[in-house]
């Protein structure tokens, strides 16, 4: 069976389903049922799963539909205050505030500072603002 590390979605999907083929099989006819290699290899998937989990930030996650939502997970992601974020992207605290609550618009100064500062992709930027 595949013992590998775990590099993308579909391996992990992969990896699952063996996964729980294993847990099905010890399940149902014993956990005494599976070979010394069958629970090798189910340790050995549980911990590459488990490694690759914890490489992905808050998994699974609803992703971001508005700016404001998309500014305040990469705050979080970056584990930042709005006051760093003000100054990462040189604008008043005030302004940030008036962003996130939706009393203030976008403009393409602030635009291009959150796609190349904070890494939002430039098309999700201008499909929501």
């Amino acid at each position: 069976m595949k013992t590998n590390k775990i590099n993308n979605r579909t391996e992990y999907n992969e990896t699952m389903k063996l996964i729980e083929t294993l847990l099905q099989q010890s399940t149902k006819n014993g956990f005494d049922s599976l070979s010394k290699e069958e629970v090798s290899t189910l340790q050995i998937l549980s911990l590459e799963a488990e490694k690759y989990e914890d490489s992905i930030p808050l998994m699974p996650i609803k992703a971001p539909t508005t700016l404001a939502d998309m500014i305040r997970f990469k705050m979080f992601e970056m584990n930042i205050r709005q006051k760093q974020l003000a100054i990462i992207l040189e604008i008043s605290e005030a302004r940030i505030s008036e962003l996130l609550t939706g009393k203030r618009k976008l403009n393409i100064t602030l635009a291009k500072k959150l796609h190349s500062r904070l890494n939002i992709d430039a098309h999700f930027i201008l499909e929501v603002a």
